[in-house]
């Protein structure tokens, strides 16, 4: 059921609060606006799949006060839990995400797909995947891919949560999803003031660089007013090859795409001659080094951890990553005591031992 209207909404919401259980998971427009919002919300409750329309101009409250208090099951939540969290504020309970609990299981292939083919012989279409799913009406092909991301979520979580208890490591999945709660239900600072540093920018001269941030404004204006996502407007690679040519006063003209209107071809090139046209002391500076030299003493500490954690992943048949990755055995082997309350208890424990 598509719940597109308040009376529907009413009529669900007492049974959403007196559920068992909940899987849940969203869709967005990611791949076709500026900026992506939430487009669709599965719910699954015992008896019961629906698909709440945030679009249809519904006051969802009611949803986010019956969850309240209950255990969430999602698939790779972080993405989800920011979305809700960004658009309603949502702060789960908790939350059991069975892609952590694959992991934590030392499953290799652990997106849902594989999950439920695996267990459960399920083979689902994902051919919607990349589907537009702000446009309405939802294709009957769209509401079968979007309901069945959320219809197997519990006795999948049920499943891998029995396992998880057979070798000890429910606690090591609470605590994960513990963790995925504060991290994705944090207030946003925002894209961080260097987000205009693209991939390939590092090879860049200063005079580049300028018209590099400020193509990549543009670009970022460029996508709100069209609601298109920027690498509709102009590729990551496309802005590094015009600021490098531009600051070397090479022409750029085969690399503004054709279809652009004589509008944004003009605007893009203004863009461009203002950048070139800064003053010294306006232009920005490559990004200074941030690494450190190590110590001999951090190299032999660093060379231990990895070593007990590559033994411990081996003995557990877990990837080492999960344990700790190698930036956070590098800070480690700086200064464990600064460093080690960033781990998980159980992480700390296997480093420890």
């Amino acid at each position: 059921m598509v719940i597109d209207t308040t009376a529907k909404l009413n009529g669900f919401a007492p049974r959403l609060r007196d559920a068992a259980w909940v899987g849940l998971d969203t869709e967005a427009d990611s791949l076709h606006a500026f900026p992506e919002k939430v487009c669709l919300i599965q719910i699954s409750i015992p008896g019961e799949d629906v698909l709440l329309d945030p679009l249809a101009g519904t006051d969802l409250t009611a949803v986010w006060a019956a969850l309240m208090g209950k255990e969430i099951v999602l698939h790779g939540a972080d993405y989800d839990l920011r979305m809700l969290y960004r658009t309603y504020r949502f702060v789960p309970t908790r939350v059991f995400d069975t892609m952590v609990a694959a992991r934590l299981l030392g499953i290799a292939r652990f997106g849902l797909t594989d999950l439920l083919a695996r267990f459960f012989g399920v083979r689902l279409d994902k051919a919607p995947q990349k589907a537009n799913w702000a446009r309405r009406p939802l294709t009957d092909r769209m509401i079968a891919y979007a309901l069945n991301d959320s219809r197997y979520l519990h006795p999948l979580a049920e499943m891998l949560g029995r396992q998880l208890a057979d070798k000890g490591r429910d606690d090591w999945h609470r605590q994960a999803c513990e963790q995925l709660i504060r991290d994705c239900t944090r207030p946003s600072a925002g894209p961080p003031a260097d987000a205009w540093r693209v991939k390939g920018s590092h090879r860049l001269g200063r005079r580049a660089l300028a018209v590099l941030r400020s193509l990549h404004q543009w670009r970022e204006r460029e996508a709100i007013a069209s609601n298109r996502p920027p690498f509709f407007i102009l590729g990551h690679d496309a802005l590094v090859t015009i600021a490098e040519r531009a600051a070397a006063h090479h022409s750029y003209d085969l690399f503004v795409p054709a279809r652009f209107s004589q509008r944004r071809s003009y605007a893009l090139r203004e863009v461009v001659a203002q950048a070139m046209a800064l003053g010294e002391s306006d232009v920005p500076h490559p990004p200074c080094p941030q690494g450190r030299r190590q110590t001999m003493a951090e190299r032999h500490r660093l060379s231990r951890l990895r070593h007990r954690r590559d033994r411990q992943a081996a003995e557990l048949g877990l990837e080492p990553a999960l344990i700790a990755s190698r930036s956070m055995l590098v800070s480690l082997a700086h200064n464990w005591e600064a460093n080690a309350a960033q781990l998980l208890p159980w992480q700390r424990e296997l480093l420890s031992g």
